[in-house]
């Protein structure tokens, strides 16, 4: 296995179009790196450069010490898994994991231990005769991790390798790909536009966004300190409500409503000269709280807000309302008695609370 680094890495097609801006990363060896982000962020692209499947357009990409921006995809020891599976219909299950062995001639014996290793580890001995056709989307795409496994690559990569299987069977292979991580104690790249596929699986996550790694960090890290608006609305389901504010010193007023913040909060935003501005203030939905309900909550921030959608989700209720002129949402337990219609008297948990930059979108403190 092998380490990677990525400096100063663009991509800019013919057109003038800049897919991917100025992208820099260095990823240990073993790391389970994630790449996320909406349609159209440059994830894919900057996989298949590191593939060797698009062009770099400038910066130096090293996979281990060896500068690879001009070794062909086939010779950077590497092996990608697709979401469509990719796997040669008239061929068994072995066939197409023994195939890029064979076309190396690698003897028939490495070849046959390779891959029962391979089928022993993703539970697929008892199909190895069978074909693609024959098997569910979930065995199909355990054969296309199979078919990566038994080369033995320096690094894996993964493009949307779950977005073609139903929910249930997403649950279950994202759990198959992370005993694969500590078995193999390989070194992934896994791109997903799934924020709950990022959170469960990465070591750390790379949240893009026009081309731009907007923040590279621990799941836990971008859940609890978004470095700006995007990343905060993005990571987290459902995504974390937001809603303008003035800041007068000491608390955030919105709706008409004081927000009672930590001193050491308050601290920041005045030393930093925003008393009497406007800024956007953020609350993740389980943390807004049914105020008569909760102990947990200061009174003096309460409101009241008129529910507009009731979700049932299980051990959960999610109700939605309109505060301030934001559509928000709170997370509560199932007892709740709320209905479409009903006035909940509602408070925000403000020691979460988030603040950022109304201009610039950036996090001013958490």
């Amino acid at each position: 296995m092998a380490g990677l680094s990525l400096e100063h890495i663009w991509k800019k097609y013919p057109n003038g179009y800049e897919a991917v801006k100025d992208f820099n990363l260095e990823i240990a060896d073993k790391e389970f790196i994630i790449f996320v982000g909406p349609s159209g962020c440059g994830k894919s692209t900057t996989l298949r450069m590191i593939a060797g499947l698009e062009d770099i357009s400038s910066g130096t990409l090293k996979i281990g010490d060896k500068v690879v921006n001009d070794v062909e995809s086939k010779d950077r020891d590497i092996a990608m898994v697709f979401q469509n599976y990719a796997l040669y219909p008239h061929m068994t299950v072995y066939d197409n994991m023994a195939f890029a062995l064979k076309l190396k001639k690698v003897p028939q014996a490495e070849i046959d231990k390779a891959v029962r290793e391979a089928a022993r580890i993703l539970e697929l001995e008892k199909v190895l005769d069978r074909r693609p056709s024959q098997l569910s989307g979930g065995q199909r795409q355990r054969v296309a991790m199979g078919r990566a496994i038994v080369r033995s690559p320096q690094v894996f990569l993964m493009d949307e390798p779950l977005s073609n299987l139903d929910a249930k069977l997403r649950v279950q292979m994202r759990a198959e790909i992370a005993k694969l991580h500590d078995r193999l104690g390989a070194t992934i790249i896994y791109v997903t536009h799934d924020q709950t596929e990022a959170m469960t699986l990465g070591t750390r996550i790379v949240v893009m966004k026009d081309g731009i790694a907007q923040q590279i960090d621990s799941p836990t890290s971008l859940y609890n300190k978004p470095n700006n608006l995007f990343v905060a609305g993005f990571i987290g389901s459902p995504q974390m409500n937001f809603v303008d504010a003035k800041f007068n010193g000491s608390e955030l007023e919105a709706g008409g409503t004081k927000f009672e913040i930590p001193a050491e909060k308050a601290a920041v935003l005045k030393e930093k000269g925003y008393t009497g501005k406007t800024v956007v203030m953020g609350v993740r939905p389980e943390n807004v709280y049914d105020a008569k309900a909760e102990a947990l909550c200061k009174l003096t921030s309460a409101f009241n807000a008129q529910i507009t959608v009731f979700e049932l989700l299980g051990a959960e209720v999610q109700l939605y309302f309109d505060f301030a002129g934001a559509s928000m949402s709170a997370k509560v337990g199932q007892g709740s008695r709320a209905a479409v219609g009903d006035t909940v008297s509602f408070a925000f948990d403000t020691d979460k609370i988030h603040v950022f930059d109304k201009e610039t979108e950036q996090a001013i403190v958490h």
